[in-house]
């Protein structure tokens, strides 16, 4: 691992490629797990940027996968979690609430042409599945701001680490 150290710093920033060929770039904890700050690319393309805590997807983020979809929004534990809006590949977008990696609590879906649907596909959502419509202004409009948040963190990040080169 490449890597450079400020006083009075808990963080490491460095670089490393693992044997699989996935590349993480970022800050790491003295104990060696990535934690703060950082860019993860797997060896499918699919990259992450945004907050790690103790090795694992934590807090903000961006996460994109190959096929084109991509998540903004909470993470926990590496999963999406809390507030987000996820992206399919073909264009559907759903705003609202995830728990454990999955679409779950209140949201909205929005079709490729931005259609909602008839009725409109807003409501509560488990396991990927409305059922039960109900407006949910409060919450989608807290997802996308998560979903700003996450752009936001990887922007002013990406600018720092730059500058610091």
């Amino acid at each position: 691992m490449a890597s450079s150290s400020k006083a009075g710093s808990n963080r490491v920033f460095g670089a490393y490629e693992y044997n699989d060929h996935t590349k993480y770039y970022g800050q790491w904890s003295k104990d060696g797990l990535k934690h703060g700050f950082g860019h993860l690319i797997l060896p499918d393309s699919t990259r992450y940027d945004g907050s790690f805590s103790k090795g694992l997807f934590n807090g903000l983020g961006v996460l994109r996968f190959p096929d084109g979809a991509r998540y903004e929004g909470e993470f926990i534990h590496g999963w999406f979690h809390g507030y987000g809006v996820f992206w399919r590949a073909d264009g559907m977008k759903y705003e609202g609430e995830f728990s454990g990696g999955k679409v779950c609590g209140h949201g909205l879906v929005t079709y490729r042409d931005g259609n909602h649907g008839f009725p409109r596909n807003e409501g509560v959502f488990m396991n990927c599945r409305m059922i039960n419509r109900k407006n949910c202004p409060d919450v989608i409009e807290k997802a996308r701001s998560m979903s700003n948040s996450a752009r936001t963190l990887i922007q002013q990040n990406t600018k720092k680490y730059h500058s610091s080169k």
